[in-house]
């Protein structure tokens, strides 16, 4: 497989909105050519076989693909997911999908739920751009809250009535 110096980006897509996926990379394949893919494994062969993408698979998303997924997220080895889910059918597998896009948000990566939105991602001139990973990992502390190493201030006492 040829070097990419694009993003690596996830292309997942419920049994309803295959057909969607297909037609959104089809009308963005040359801008998809420029970049690394990973996929579960019916999405995956359907737009290899489709469409002649170079897909590295996981597993179908009931069988683990999704967590596999959310397994590179969180080891900093996917840059963005592009995630055709269907709101509208009820999923088995619906705990993986929420685990799925819970890291992606807790990892601070772009996140494309529908074809409008993942038109926007694909052709933002932010794609060429490094963007400022936010590390999530344990004694990191959440953007808000206090390093370890800053002391923490007392509150401040308060009078006590009757007293004095």
């Amino acid at each position: 497989m040829p070097a990419h110096t694009g993003r690596r980006i996830a292309l997942i897509a419920h049994d309803n909105k295959k057909q969607d996926m297909l037609e959104w990379a089809e009308y963005n394949l040359p801008l998809l050519g420029r970049h690394e893919l990973f996929a579960t494994a019916t999405t995956g062969r359907l737009l290899q076989d489709q469409l002649g993408l170079p897909v590295t698979c996981f597993r179908s998303g009931p069988f683990g693909g999704d967590q596999q997924i959310g397994a590179r997220i969180a080891e900093g080895e996917i840059d963005l997911l592009v995630f055709f889910w269907d709101p509208l059918e009820p999923h088995p597998h619906d705990p993986d999908v929420k685990a799925l896009l819970r890291v992606a948000v807790v990892c601070n990566i772009p996140v494309a739920c529908n074809r409008a939105t993942a038109d926007f991602m694909i052709s933002s001139p932010l794609m060429d751009r490094t963007h400022q990973a936010w590390d999530p990992s344990p004694g990191r502390p959440l953007p808000g809250q206090p390093r370890p190493d800053q002391p923490v201030a007392d509150p401040p006492l308060q009078a006590v009535a009757g007293t004095g």
